[in-house]
């Protein structure tokens, strides 16, 4: 299983606190996925996935909170397809990366608007500004992950020590402790906005840090050439 880790996480950085255990799960997975099963699927699995969370929030808002406990299924759906599409890739050394980056991009977008939407109408309309801040904030992750990856020629899709992964968990979470106490998505959706913003701005610090940096060493190659 050594050489499939190895293989599977040779185009990415991972920082999250969970890297390590999702590694080898994922090695697991992917040494026993069956052949007829493609990236591709498991790409439009993962969109599958947070489709049924929006589903299930809109849903909730007409027949109760209690299908919000089902909301952790569907992150674990979105979890299986978007975490093993590339890497099963790379395991069958049949690796698109471009192709493959670009789709993920899309649709990890689609999928995380379509998550707000559904919080959007579920709540209560004082609150429906949260779900709007938590799709700006999240997006604007992603495009700091985008601008990390041109500056720094690494691919990292974790902000410092939290992942999809550990989003995955903690909005499923939010979502299931709404059946148990009424009214707690809207102050959770308010802490993970929070959250996310000073993520952005410590991770948007960090990039132009590391960009001034190369900009001040392309000067210096240029004044020596000359």
């Amino acid at each position: 299983m050594s050489e499939t880790k190895k293989t599977i996480s040779q185009d990415r950085k991972r920082t999250n606190i969970l890297h390590r255990q999702e590694l080898a799960f994922i090695a697991y997975l992917v040494e026993r996925m069956p052949r007829w099963v493609t990236s591709n699927m498991l790409t439009s699995l993962g969109l599958c996935g947070n489709l049924l969370v929006a589903i299930l929030m809109c849903f909730a808002s007409v027949w109760g909170a209690w299908l919000l406990l089902l909301t952790p299924l569907a992150f674990f759906i979105n979890w299986f397809g978007d975490s093993l599409d590339g890497r099963l890739a790379y395991y069958r050394k049949k690796p698109r990366k471009w192709f493959g980056f670009c789709l993920d991009i899309v649709v990890d977008w689609i999928g995380i608007v379509a998550i707000g939407l559904g919080y959007y109408i579920y709540v209560q309309p004082a609150w429906k500004i949260v779900g709007f801040i938590f799709v700006v904030l999240y997006g604007a992750e992603m495009i700091i992950s985008q601008l990390r990856y041109k500056v720094t020629d690494k691919y990292s899709i974790d902000s410092g020590i939290l992942g999809p992964t550990e989003v995955r968990i903690i909005l499923a979470l939010l979502f299931c402790s709404e059946f148990f106490f009424p009214g707690s998505m809207h102050w959770f959706g308010i802490v993970i906005s929070i959250v996310l913003l000073f993520s952005f701005i410590a991770d948007f610090r960090k990039l132009l840090a590391v960009a001034n940096e190369r900009d001040m060493l392309r000067h210096s190659e240029e004044q020596v050439t000359n």
